[in-house]
């Protein structure tokens, strides 16, 4: 199994920082938050695509995460449509849609290595209540090159299921998503373990 997701590319995304890149992921995500409304949540998506088309990432490298997005989002759009009516589920998918992107584009373009050091240092205050700032990171770098690798997972059952002619029912391809996840949990769980990852308590 690799989760080696990073894309090199000589672009002016990759050259910026990981700090920087996961600094401002979050501050997407709070500013999303605290303005949720339909012309903003737009021009977040707007600015995202910008931001892809700089890293210069192909269409088809994105593709799976839009696969996987469609396959969750539209579901969850139908439902709020249902509850509270067109223009909030639209905002709410939207928002999520810039979310899972900005997330995949971080994740495409900053080395893992990169990604696990900044989140070390950064956590490494919370070492004095206790907390590990080792596991703490690896646990937060995971997440993100989770996001696109599921994407991936989804596209591959899908297919597989296109020639059993079961693609459209949700339980075929959720199932075995479902199974494939525990097991690679699994199998990165035993890998740690065997490289006596982070074996030391925190100081």
């Amino acid at each position: 199994m690799s989760l080696g997701l990073y894309l090199h590319r000589d672009s002016l995304v990759h050259a910026v920082p990981a700090g920087a890149k996961m600094l401002g992921l979050l501050a997407a995500g709070t500013g999303l938050l605290l303005f949720p409304s339909l012309p903003v949540v737009s021009a977040a998506l707007g600015g995202t695509l910008g931001l892809y088309v700089l890293a210069r990432l192909r269409p088809r490298e994105v593709a799976p995460v839009l696969r996987f997005s469609a396959f969750v989002l539209v579901p969850l759009f139908a439902v709020h449509v249902l509850l509270s009516g067109w223009v909030p589920a639209l905002e709410a998918v939207l928002r999520l849609v810039v979310l899972l992107l900005l997330a995949t584009l971080v994740s495409l373009t900053t080395r893992a290595s990169d990604m696990l050091d900044t989140l070390e240092r950064v956590l490494r205050p919370l070492a004095r209540f206790g907390l590990n700032p080792t596991r703490l990171g690896l646990l937060l770098s995971l997440t993100l090159r989770f996001i696109p690798l599921l994407a991936t997972w989804v596209r591959e059952i899908q297919e597989a299921q296109r020639v059993r002619g079961l693609d459209r029912n949700p339980f075929a391809v959720l199932v075995p998503l479902l199974v494939k996840t525990l097991r690679t949990a699994d199998t990165l769980a035993d890998a740690i373990d065997a490289r006596c990852f982070d074996s030391e308590e925190p100081s």
